[in-house]
């Protein structure tokens, strides 16, 4: 079984890989490890979690992570949307198109670290674009049947639920949460996911897809 950590920025991302992509890899021989990102270590060795502030937390956390030579590589599931601005060639002229942005923040994300072990992934834009895929499956979950056909509005003015724009006003999360108030990542994030399933994400959204199937091929 070839173990593999994985940064992320929250409890989402966390519930995420330990209930749903843990389980798919494990029948490729991959054992992955979501690992939350510690925003401040205490001498005493306690630490606090959740969300990325600088490139700064991650570059540390990466290279802790780094160092456990019992896992045979590192990744991350942060979300494009948000990154921090000292982010490597955050500052520089980007792609327009989203998966375009994410590949080349993870380029430049890549060699800043210059580790063959470490192999990033940035979502597009944000984690919630996954529950576009299938907007009755997350109207489901959010017991308001009715908020599908919204959801299906906004899903069909895009080629893929990865396109849908990354814009305080517009990014996923916000047109959410402007439909849904009620709205808790933590709670309905994963639920949701598992509800809409690996297979329909995956068809919907090449580039989650490209990074499940290098994470599968870990364990060939």
């Amino acid at each position: 079984m070839k173990r593999v950590l994985i940064s992320v920025e929250g409890q989402t991302e966390e519930t995420f890989i330990r209930e749903i992509l843990r389980e798919h890899l494990w029948a490729h021989g991959v054992d992955a490890q979501a690992i939350i990102l510690s925003t401040k270590r205490t001498k005493q060795g306690n630490k606090f979690k959740g969300g990325l502030t600088s490139y700064r937390q991650a570059n540390q956390e990466i290279s802790r992570l780094l160092n456990d030579t019992n896992a045979v590589a590192v990744s991350t599931m942060y979300d494009l949307y948000g990154l921090p601005n000292d982010f490597p060639a955050k500052e520089t002229s980007l792609p327009k198109n989203g998966v375009d942005k994410a590949l080349y923040l993870e380029g430049a994300f890549q060699e800043k670290i210059n580790n063959p072990r470490f192999h990033p992934y940035l979502q597009v834009h944000e984690f919630e674009a996954l529950l576009f895929v299938s907007p009755a499956s997350t109207a489901q979950i959010l017991s308001e049947q009715n908020l599908s056909v919204d959801l299906l509005q906004i899903r069909e003015n895009f080629p893929t639920p990865e396109d849908i724009n990354d814009n305080p006003q517009t990014a996923p999360s916000k047109r959410l949460l402007a439909l849904y108030p009620e709205y808790k990542k933590p709670l309905h994030g994963a639920l949701a996911i598992k509800e809409i399933g690996l297979d329909s994400i995956r068809a919907e959204c090449l580039h989650f897809h490209n990074w499940i199937e290098w994470l599968e091929s870990l364990g060939d």
